[in-house]
């Protein structure tokens, strides 16, 4: 929590925008309605969220929700405040949905270019020429560890019937440097 009671205090530049924003050209606002507004903005903040925190504790809640807010506005007795809030909650929600749609097309956008992509490499080519080049698709139960194994047993089994000739010269010699 705020150590002063000046840290509960809404920022002077953005207060000024705002004032700025909802009154006509050529009026001027002194530094004193400024800290007024200031202050004022500041304690309906504060009572707000109060209000609202009361209505997500009714709840069971530590979350408050816009709903908490509206609900808090209506209590507090703001009901002109209820319309328009309702209206910029609706609106940032579909404005939120509207880029969750955008960012999904974009997903799913990438995601169709990147299978053409592939397959493009996969069967982009119908020459019989470059057949070698193209590899197979994946097998699931495929395991390259088996091809190597397999490998080494083909190459092995030769190598063990060319062993078993030399070995069998080996053992000849050997016999006859024993005799």
């Amino acid at each position: 929590m705020a150590e002063r009671p000046e840290d509960l205090n809404l920022p002077n530049t953005v207060i000024t925008r705002i004032i700025k924003d909802a009154i006509p050209d050529g009026v001027n606002v002194s530094k004193e309605a400024r800290l007024a507004i200031s202050k004022a903005a500041s304690v309906f903040v504060l009572y707000a969220t109060s209000c609202s925190n009361n209505f997500a504790m009714r709840g069971k809640r530590k979350t408050i929700s816009a709903q908490d807010v509206i609900s808090a506005m209506e209590d507090m007795e703001f009901d002109h405040f209820i319309q328009p809030l309702q209206q910029c909650l609706d609106t940032y929600r579909r404005d939120q949905l509207d880029k969750k749609e955008a960012t999904e097309k974009k997903k799913k956008a990438k995601e169709q270019e990147s299978s053409v992509v592939i397959d493009l490499d996969t069967n982009g080519d119908s020459n019989d020429d470059n057949a070698e080049d193209v590899e197979p698709e994946a097998d699931e139960d495929y395991n390259p560890e088996e091809e190597v194994e397999e490998e080494e047993d083909e190459e092995g089994e030769e190598m063990d019937s060319a062993k078993g000739d030399d070995a069998e010269v080996v053992e000849i010699s050997d016999e006859s440097a024993d005799t």
